[in-house]
């Protein structure tokens, strides 16, 4: 499967998922100019290798407004794949920098959603250092369990009364992605599952350096940092993604032998 369009976005194909074509300002401008309700997803390896083994993800991802590419082999998939603009991958913690900044002169309302409290702490003084005009208007640690239909119709219920346009939510794919995807059919805002942004704006874990992101190393990174929490997702992870590519790419040189 090629690319298709929709809207005025290109869209494309990897493992089963679709994939927006967007680059990191014309995300921006569509979180913060756009209104909701709608569900964000940041898609990267690891979100292609889950999706692969669970339809009812990838179902999940397929059917909200936007899947953004998060994670450089996914830019290097999608400019094979009929995307070959594609500047660069959409990363968390700058689409959501970028739309801090941004939201500023247009008085959007931000609510965080995710981690602990002391890492909400440390976030809301990092924005308020950092972008003095953003309102946030709310944040909450959610339970550290599955949520229930009971626990989010309440979040949205808190989000709604708080005046939320955006809704951050970072608890880690795939639960962060599961919980967009239910929040955004109960409240009016928009809801963006953006993983470790919360404690890299915060200053709680280090960012890899530039040069590693721009080469698809920040895995090497995280990997390094973090062994014993993250040492399945990204070998584990990362070989399924080559596996999915790779099966992909070699049906189609089939089909057009």
């Amino acid at each position: 499967m090629g690319t298709s369009t929709t809207g005025d976005a290109a869209t494309f194909v990897v493992g089963g998922v679709r994939v927006d074509a967007l680059a990191l300002p014309t995300a921006i401008a569509r979180l913060v100019e756009e209104n909701g309700p709608r569900a964000v997803h940041l898609c990267n390896a690891y979100t292609i290798a889950l999706a692969d083994r669970d339809p009812t993800l990838r179902a999940l991802l397929n059917a909200d407004d936007l899947v953004l590419p998060d994670g450089m082999p996914i830019v290097w998939v999608g400019r094979r794949r009929g995307a070959p603009g594609l500047p660069g991958r959409v990363y968390g913690p700058d689409l959501m920098a970028g739309a801090l900044d941004r939201g500023c002169e247009r008085g959007v309302r931000h609510y965080l959603y995710g981690s602990t409290p002391e890492v909400l702490d440390r976030l809301g003084r990092a924005i308020a250092d950092r972008w003095p005009g953003a309102e946030v208007v709310g944040a909450e640690s959610p339970p550290f369990r599955e949520l229930t239909d009971a626990d989010l119709r309440a979040a949205a219920k808190r989000m709604d009364g708080a005046g939320a346009d955006l809704v951050w939510v970072g608890l880690g794919t795939p639960k962060q992605d599961d919980a967009v995807h239910r929040l955004a059919r109960l409240g009016p805002a928009t809801y963006v599952a953006v993983g470790a942004a919360f404690d890299f704006l915060a200053g709680t874990k280090r960012q890899a350096p530039v040069w590693m992101q721009r080469r698809g190393l920040e895995w090497c990174f995280r990997l390094a940092t973090e062994p014993r929490r993250l040492w399945r997702r990204y070998l584990l992870g990362n070989l399924r993604f080559v596996r999915v590519v790779l099966r992909r790419d070699r049906s189609s040189l089939a089909a057009s032998a």
